[in-house]
């Protein structure tokens, strides 16, 4: 299971990893499910994601702009906001999905935090 992470400046560690375990506690999977952690590649390197990710025993991994994009139409939730700033209607679930690989499909749809979301996508042979 990938989990794709999206998260304001400013949000901790804590907040992430605890949203992470809400996502794999809500579609009824353990933390040992988790094969990976996934964002925007612009962000795959802040202080908060790497923490949260060392949690898991994880590092994050970058998913470039184009490979979001081209994930964009298998998402679920539509933010026009995320729209316009990255080309996709909900960062989570595009990169679960650009994460996990081609054939990935959400196994749960983004869930949200004050300053975070996350999604869950089964792992088709990508990262």
């Amino acid at each position: 299971m990938i989990a794709g992470v999206g998260f304001r400046a400013g949000t901790g560690a804590a907040e992430i990893a605890g949203l992470i375990r809400r996502a794999l506690s809500e579609a009824g999977l353990e933390p040992g499910a988790l094969a990976g952690i996934a964002t925007a590649a612009d962000r795959a390197g802040m202080p908060a994601l790497r923490e949260a990710a060392t949690a898991f025993g994880l590092v994050p991994h970058g998913v470039e702009a184009d490979a979001l994009v081209a994930a964009d139409a298998r998402v679920f939730t539509r933010s026009e906001r995320l729209q316009a700033l990255r080309g996709v209607g909900s960062l989570a679930e595009a990169a679960a999905l650009a994460a996990a690989g081609p054939e990935a499909a959400l196994a749960l749809p983004r869930i949200a935090s004050p300053g975070a979301t996350c999604a869950l996508a089964g792992y088709a042979g990508g990262l």
